[in-house]
């Protein structure tokens, strides 16, 4: 199943990790997204305000309403001051 979507906030990119909520509880999460279109191209990424349509990896059952929130783990060096 592919969702189609609308950002609201931020940037989706296909690389980033997803967690799906349905009604204010975390469903599914520390997934990724297989799949970022945009009509019938394969996109990168989607800005705010744009529709497109993801598949969430070993994921199948998204229903009217889910939120799907991308995230990105990134590593930070320790600095001495």
């Amino acid at each position: 199943n592919i969702a189609g979507c609308s950002v609201t906030d931020g940037e989706i990119d296909r690389n980033s990790q997803c967690r799906l909520i349905r009604d204010g509880k975390v469903i599914f999460d520390n997934t990724k997204i297989s799949t970022l279109r945009r009509g019938k191209d394969d996109a990168k990424s989607v800005a705010t305000g744009f529709e497109c349509g993801i598949k969430i990896d070993r994921y199948e059952d998204i229903k009217v309403g889910d939120i799907i929130e991308t995230y990105k783990i990134e590593a930070v060096g320790r600095t001495l001051e």
